[in-house]
């Protein structure tokens, strides 16, 4: 915080922006989100109980809540869908890893299998897959875990993930879809995403992949025979594909639609990424169409549970029982238009801390609104990339880590440890801890002076990065650092 602004402040400045959006006040934010003096609209039941504690950066103490979980009306089937939703891409491995860091490891099946027991035995019911999802593995580990429970006993979502122009055509997409419902051993999807619209080339890479070949007519038709319960699509990028579908929303009846929405891009998302669009505006227009929004990046990709020190002093300070990641869960949760919030958990730990996130879920005050908001300036001012560790920018044809080097010097911005100067008062300690951190988190031939601006991965990546550029930037300042040039 700068010493001219306090917290509130701040939070003032943020309420006072050029958004015409930004003048509504905390209460009618609150109101606008459907939330009052009391929270209506929210079944609670399912949560068995457990002797498993919590770990991490929960206090180990903290036994898992019994028969919470708050539940979200779909209001098509009125069916009750948990408010916790079980991401299915970071499966873990043998070796202990995720599957979308290791995805040339096995999957560990028997562990998957455990995980998804104790979400279903502590409320979980909706699971989120896609064929793309752990190098393809995804939705067979999954469909194995989830057909030893009964059918009407979880809900299954899937994406028709036809990225590649090999997989554009009618024949492969459908091929595609039929082979999600063989391993997920299911003749329905319960939920069926049109998956990363918008990104790429926008409109005309939507055309193709969904119009032009007839796809999106298939998928409707096979609403109608009940094939596919909901469909909806997920949105990166570019806004005029958002924008055309949901004013399409009369002849395609969109039946959700997922978007990326924390505390930091519901005001912030352009200032992280020009190419990004504020999740206030992604979700008041589904509010206008009533339209459920299943979140995705309520973490933003792990930075907020991995936030700079003196912002986990602050985060602790208010909650000091609660961790700095149930913050960002309990604002995606809030919103009352929210059907579910997306976690991909790889070990039971984060499961056990985002189930007392939500069972119950205690929805935010309007103060701690601002309180949270205030934070998310302050998190602004750090000149992080904005990499989510996707991945869909690997492999590398070098064999570049390039998540890893993102992620690392994310991680010494946050951590204070990507020094200015040589004058810095804590150079020496920053240099080293930014140097041997770096040997220790990518191999040296996976490290980014082995860039030569191919450029192809850029074209995949959801966050529009310049990725050679950014390389190339790191690795710059790696050999000045070396050669104490800084």
């Amino acid at each position: 915080m700068s010493k001219a602004m306090n917290a509130t402040e701040m939070s003032n400045k943020i309420l006072n922006s050029d958004n015409m959006k930004d003048n509504m006040d905390r209460r009618s934010f609150l109101k606008r989100l459907g939330l009052g003096a009391s929270v209506t609209g929210l079944a609670l039941a399912g949560c068995n109980s457990s002797d498993n504690k919590v770990t991490g950066d929960r206090t180990s103490s903290a036994a898992l809540p019994k028969g919470k979980m708050t539940y979200r009306t779909n209001p098509k089937t009125g069916e009750k869908v948990s408010l916790l939703g079980y991401g299915c891409m970071r499966w873990p491995t043998v070796s202990g890893d995720s599957a979308r860091d290791n995805g040339d490891d096995a999957i560990d099946q028997e562990t998957v299998n455990d995980l998804v027991d104790t979400a279903i035995a502590h409320g979980v019911n909706y699971f989120d897959t896609s064929p793309a999802y752990c190098k393809g593995r995804s939705e067979h580990a999954t469909g194995i875990a989830l057909s030893r429970h009964p059918r009407d006993t979880y809900f299954i979502a899937t994406k028709l993930s036809n990225f590649a122009p090999a997989t554009w055509s009618r024949e492969a997409s459908i091929e595609m879809y039929r082979n999600s419902l063989k391993e997920l051993q299911t003749d329905y999807i319960d939920y069926m995403l049109l998956h990363g619209v918008g990104m790429g080339d926008g409109m005309d890479e939507f055309n193709k992949r969904y119009i032009d070949n007839g796809v999106l007519d298939f998928l409707l038709k096979e609403r109608e025979a009940g094939r596919i319960r909901n469909l909806g699509f997920s949105y990166h990028g570019d806004i005029k594909v958002f924008d055309y579908l949901l004013s399409k929303h009369d002849e395609y009846k969109w039946d959700f639609v997922q978007i990326q929405l924390n505390y930091i891009d519901w005001k912030h998302a352009k200032e992280i990424n020009p190419r990004n669009t504020n999740a206030e505006y992604l979700y008041t227009e589904l509010e206008k169409r009533a339209i459920p929004a299943i979140i995705m990046e309520p973490l933003l990709g792990g930075r907020l549970a991995n936030v700079p020190d003196h912002i986990m002093a602050r985060l602790r300070q208010k909650e000091p029982e609660r961790s700095v990641a149930s913050w960002a869960f309990r604002y995606a949760g809030t919103p009352a238009g929210v059907l579910t919030v997306l976690s991909g958990m790889t070990y039971k730990e984060h499961l056990i801390d985002n189930l007392n996130s939500f069972c119950p879920l205690k929805p935010l005050t309007d103060e701690e609104l601002d309180f949270l908001y205030s934070t998310a300036d302050l998190m602004v001012q750090y000149p992080t990339v904005p990499c989510n560790d996707c991945k869909y920018c690997m492999p590398c044809p070098y064999g570049i880590d390039i998540p890893a080097i993102l992620l690392h010097y994310n991680k010494c911005i946050n951590e204070g440890n990507v020094p200015e100067s040589s004058q810095s008062e804590n150079y020496r300690k920053a240099r080293r801890a930014f140097l041997v951190g770096y040997d220790r988190s990518v191999p040296k031939l996976r490290q980014a002076s082995h860039c030569i601006g191919c450029n192809q991965c850029a074209p995949h990546c959801p966050q529009a990065i310049d990725i050679p550029a950014e390389l190339h930037r790191i690795d710059r300042f790696v050999e000045d650092l070396k050669q104490e040039k800084i």
